[in-house]
């Protein structure tokens, strides 16, 4: 499972890091989440700069593309250019967003005709275009997620790894990252969030990969 967080210019460190950090804690052969970006670094929004672990065309081949958030999304979904170099698949590829990531999956048109989750900032502009955006923090509906709010990307981590390895999968990666104390709190508050749109999918080719 191979997995894209892209990340551009003036990212929101926690969308990136903490997915990637969640999601690498899964011990499976060839699992790996990797940062994706147009250029060979990116800086982000308080000045962090990170090089790209993968080039930008590597979003049409992984299994998982996450889109993360950062204050030039608006800027990055004007450019035609970097949004042709997208040629996504929802019917074979897992892809979700964080906050104003959403902005581009509405651009791509990958979420059309279903509700959004994303920040309060990014809302606006959202609804504006049509969409409907939820007061919720995670919703999923088939190969397609949505969240809001800068601790969500704990969620989009979780429908990630049990869309494709399971409930077990999730509660041992998260028991890495959950505060002392609050492992079983934390576990049951994430799968209880994205059990509900997960158990209302057909089986697809990411479900389970163990017993593929």
């Amino acid at each position: 499972m191979r997995i894209a967080v892209v990340t551009f210019e003036g990212f929101n460190e926690i969308d990136s890091f903490v997915a990637l950090h969640i999601l690498n804690r899964v011990q499976h052969e060839g699992w790996k989440a990797e940062i994706v970006a147009p250029s060979d670094s990116v800086t982000s929004m308080n000045g962090v700069t990170v090089h790209t672990q993968q080039p930008f065309s590597f979003v049409n081949q992984a299994d998982v593309v996450l889109f993360g958030s950062g204050k030039l999304t608006r800027t990055v979904m004007q450019d035609e250019k970097l949004m042709s170099v997208f040629q996504l698949d929802p019917s074979w590829q897992l892809i979700g967003s964080q906050c104003s990531g959403a902005l581009i999956m509405k651009r791509l048109g990958l979420v059309e005709n279903t509700p959004i989750c994303t920040d309060l900032v990014t809302r606006p502009s959202l609804v504006e275009s049509g969409a409907q955006v939820l007061d919720k923090a995670f919703i999923s509906k088939g190969n397609i997620a949505t969240a809001g709010g800068c601790l969500s990307s704990q969620y989009l981590a979780a429908w990630i790894i049990y869309r494709s390895l399971g409930r077990e999968a999730v509660v041992e990666a998260l028991s890495y990252v959950a505060p002392v104390g609050e492992e079983q709190s934390l576990i049951e508050r994430v799968l209880g969030v994205i059990e509900t749109g997960i158990k209302s999918v057909a089986p697809s080719r990411h479900d389970k990969l163990t017993a593929v």
